[in-house]
């Protein structure tokens, strides 16, 4: 093999190393909003831990996050709380943030 197949080999392997922690990174990062989002509704301990779950399983409606924005906005909704499209959005944002460095940190 060349350098050049052993340096492609590489990119191909990293790439693919990035696209999976970038997946366990969104869904950890649905997850933490679930479990915001859950807290704001205030269910328990086990309803906040399903609705998490639920929240996970949402992203998978459709590509990108929008499924999951929805399910949040409505969801608050239904229980009667006002949050502003601004304030879901940032949090999300904001969990991403802690979803990747928690990814990174987990190794």
């Amino acid at each position: 093999m060349t350098t050049f197949d052993d340096r492609e080999k590489g990119f191909e392997s990293k790439f693919a190393l990035d696209q999976a922690q970038e997946f366990k990174a969104v869904a950890r990062r649905n997850k933490l909003l679930g479990l915001w989002a859950a807290e704001k509704m205030g269910l328990n301990a086990d309803s906040a831990d399903q609705y998490a779950s639920a929240v996970v399983k949402a992203d998978f409606e459709q590509p990108g996050e929008e499924d999951v924005y929805r399910k949040i906005q409505q969801d608050l909704e239904g229980a009667g709380l006002v949050v502003s499209e601004g304030e879901i959005r940032r949090k999300m944002d904001e969990l991403s943030s802690v979803a990747r460095e928690q990814i990174r940190n987990d190794g």
